[in-house]
């Protein structure tokens, strides 16, 4: 792999001019597709094999005119202090209001007048509206939105309180400035890391040209795939963080090699080919990680997850092609100025028989015998002098912070977990208030009477078995045309996202069982409540063999890399800590509350049910970015004699400042979403922020060194029949060394600028890094 992608660094940075205009050109089509493509129709959320999305699709059977997956809205009243909404003014500008909705869009399907639908507090403080429609959320025009807007501003008028909750009004989320931000502190840690603008703007556009693609493909392609409002955030989240890391890995080994004496195009062709292959492992990984969602078999994440993956795919590419062709036109101001300084002292040396210096000024004082060393060097000799105590330090700790995660439970925020600015929050208190916290999430119980000698027995039977539970309110069955299918609403004592009112969902479950046996008729629970309750179950379910999955996967890949059995075992079970402990910390601010008012939680609640394993899924690549490009570097100075003690050293002296600044830039971009205002996002985005802190710095930079260097020459052991039986999949690039210096024309054959210095032997010289 190493030899391939070191002629393809060659041959774009050659052709640096065809392959910029390529992408320049894809960015283009991307972004035209996107702006031409129609606005996304659906945004279907289906649960396939749960009782919850059966009794959807039944509804949708029985009741075809019912609209059983439009949109609905509640419009929320709240007389002035010392008043009533029968009062007769109040009532005639409600009345008035139920008027204007169902004359204010064709989309409407049912509006229902609260004075006749008994939807009045019984203090008479609040009353609502009920609106559904015929499409979903989606479809529903900007006249619709505006209609159902507008209403109701002249009761603000006349002193009520207006507002209005449900999915009529669901808006594409925003992120806000804090996620520029992030994209500042990168552009900031990468200036620090490379000392030049260029280079370090160099990961920035080509992130953000992956990511452009990658989010335009998506838009363009939402209303044919399905794809949720929440997809493109995501992939532009996960995309911008990886491009960035693969490049600033490929330009930071393009500048080693510049350093070392290489010519440009033969430096652009090592960096490919040595660093290169790393990403393309990580990606990999990360591709893997991301399409390997599909085995929770929920559409939704299945996309979301196959949109992720794409972007990331582009990301790798963009970093093996346009990277090496970027810095083609770079030229030397990819170095900083000192180093720049220093190419033309060894231009004048060289033109007088001296002996030429190094284009970097820190490389040439790593390599003096008594240099000063990095902060690399000093942090691995220090946990070489105390290997258990750093990592029982570093166990404990993060030991400590997965505590909470032993408390997680998942779930799907509803309205309430909305800031308290928006109309959604407020309509959402003002029925708590008024009616309780279970008016919020009305619960659809479906009787399938098909079966059945007396349906409408059947059904009166349900309502009292339900009513015995114990809940706010039974709404009378309404049959169908047919009579062999009802539906009967039940509003809970809690809010949509409590235990209790999980609880009432299986107990009506539970209830239906025996009434099944006994009538033959068939009950189900449904409603956008008992599908988060379903969801999250499918969920949990899925975490741990998911968990499975990706572990097992983590632990043979890295043994196909690293040619070990131990180190790849001591990754993955690294892996599991950082992952458990992200957990805790989540668990801690979004569930308990802890610190909650520093990163916007306005109310505690489940975790977000989808998060985990995403998470999951995206700081196993990540993590294993870490793994390769720093564990790498020490396997190849181990292989080339040095002792299992000095090659820890080595591989920090080599790599801990990248993997530093690319653990610091997926921090920065990933807590930026934090400021989302999609209760999903923000998570998501705290979410991997802590993950990657803990992967990074403790396990990766404490953990890691500490266990090689306990286990010493054993770290490195595989058994012989192990060895032959894998394949070599090269990503170190021993195979390019050794065709390199066999053959040092190889490399410079095909343009006579392209020696390495003129004295013939770059081969020799060359120490495979990444």
């Amino acid at each position: 792999m190493a030899t391939f992608l070191y002629k393809l660094g060659r041959l774009t940075f050659r052709r640096r001019r065809f392959v910029a205009l390529i992408w320049v050109a894809l960015l283009a089509l991307a972004g035209f597709g996107a702006a031409s493509a129609s606005t996304a129709t659906s945004s279907s959320f289906s649960i396939p094999g749960t009782e919850a999305q059966r009794a959807f699709d039944l509804l949708e059977q029985r009741f075809p005119g019912a609209s059983a997956d439009g949109a609905t809205a509640r419009v929320v009243f709240k007389a002035p202090e010392g008043e009533k909404v029968t009062d007769a003014a109040n009532k005639g500008e409600i009345t008035g209001i139920v008027k204007e909705l169902r004359s204010g869009s064709d989309q409407v399907a049912q509006v229902a007048d609260p004075f006749e639908a008994q939807a009045v507090s019984q203090d008479g403080s609040t009353a609502y509206i009920s609106v559904s429609y015929k499409v979903n959320s989606m479809e529903l025009t900007d006249q619709t939105r505006d209609a159902l807007e507008e209403a109701g501003k002249d009761a603000q008028g006349s002193g009520m309180k207006v507002e209005i909750g449900g999915d009529a009004l669901q808006v594409m989320p925003h992120t806000g400035t804090a996620e520029i931000i992030g994209v500042v502190i990168a552009a900031i840690v990468l200036v620090i890391t490379f000392g030049s603008l260029i280079a370090a703007g160099l990961p920035l556009v080509t992130a953000l040209i992956g990511v452009g693609i990658g989010v335009s493909l998506i838009t363009a392609l939402a209303n044919v795939l399905d794809l949720g409002s929440t997809t493109p955030i995501l992939a532009s989240m996960i995309g911008l963080a990886v491009g960035i890391d693969y490049a600033l890995f490929i330009v930071s080994r393009y500048r080693a090699e510049l350093a070392d004496g290489r010519e440009r195009e033969d430096a652009a062709g090592r960096a490919v080919g040595t660093a290169g292959s790393a990403v393309v492992f990580a990606g990999l990984t990360v591709v893997i990680a991301l399409v390997g969602l599909a085995v929770v078999n929920i559409p939704m994440l299945t996309k979301m997850g196959f949109a992720a993956a794409g972007t990331v795919a582009i990301a790798v590419v963009i970093a093996l092609t346009l990277i090496p062709a970027l810095l083609g036109f770079a030229g030397k101001r990819v170095m900083g100025r000192k180093a720049r300084k220093g190419a033309e002292t060894a231009q004048n040396s060289d033109a007088k028989g001296a002996e030429k210096p190094s284009l970097d000024k820190d490389t040439a004082k790593a390599k003096s015998a008594d240099a000063k060393p990095n902060m690399g060097t000093r942090w691995a000799r220090f946990v070489l002098r105390r290997p258990v105590w750093v990592m029982v330090v570093g166990i404990l700790g993060l030991g400590v912070v997965a505590v909470p995660a032993a408390s997680l439970e998942m779930g799907l925020p509803d309205d309430g977990a909305q800031p308290k600015s928006t109309t959604q929050r407020q309509a959402y208190d003002m029925l708590s208030d008024g009616f309780g916290p279970g008016f919020n999430g009305p619960l659809m119980v479906v009787m399938d009477g098909k079966d059945s000698s007396d349906p409408k027995a059947a059904a009166e039977r349900v309502s009292k078995e339900i009513e015995s539970i114990g809940v706010v309110a039974v709404t009378p069955a309404q049959f169908n045309k047919a009579g062999d299918t009802a539906m009967i609403t039940v509003i809970p004592k809690d809010r949509p996202s409590s235990h209790a009112t999980e609880e009432v969902v299986h107990d009506i479950r539970d209830a239906g069982r025996d009434i099944k046996s006994d009538t033959g008729a068939e009950v189900l629970v449904t409603g956008a409540t008992a599908m988060n309750i379903d969801f999250s179950q499918k969920m949990n379910d899925a975490l741990v063999p998911y968990l499975a999955l990706v572990v097992g996967l983590a632990f043979l890949l890295l043994m196909l890399v690293f040619r070990s059995i131990l180190v790849p075992l001591k990754a993955a079970l690294g892996f599991l800590l950082s992952v458990i402990a992200a957990l805790g910390a989540v668990v801690a601010v979004f569930q308990w509350g802890w610190l909650g008012s520093l990163f916007g939680v306005e109310q505690t609640g489940p975790i977000m049910s989808m998060m985990p394993i995403f998470m999951v899924g995206v700081v196993f690549g990540l993590a294993m970015d870490y793994e390769v490009f720093l564990v790498t570097r020490m396997r190849e100075a181990y292989v080339h004699g040095e002792s299992p003690g000095q090659a820890i050293v080595t591989g920090f002296q080599h790599g801990a400042r990248v993997v530093t600044a690319a653990a610091v830039i997926m921090m920065a971009v990933f807590a930026g979403f934090i400021g989302s205002s999609e209760q999903m996002v923000k998570m998501i985005g705290f979410s991997l922020a802590v993950a990657v802190l803990f992967d990074a710095f403790v396990v990766r930079m404490a953990i890691v060194p500490a266990v090689l260097a306990l286990l010493g020459r054993k770290a490195w052991w595989l058994p012989r029949w192990l060895d032959r039986a894998l394949p070599n999949v090269d990503v170190e690039g021993e195979k390019l060394q050794k065709q390199l210096t066999e053959g040092p024309a190889a490399s410079g054959s095909d343009s006579g600028s392209d020696s390495d210095g003129g004295d013939g032997h770059g081969g020799e010289r060359e120490l495979v890094r990444v």
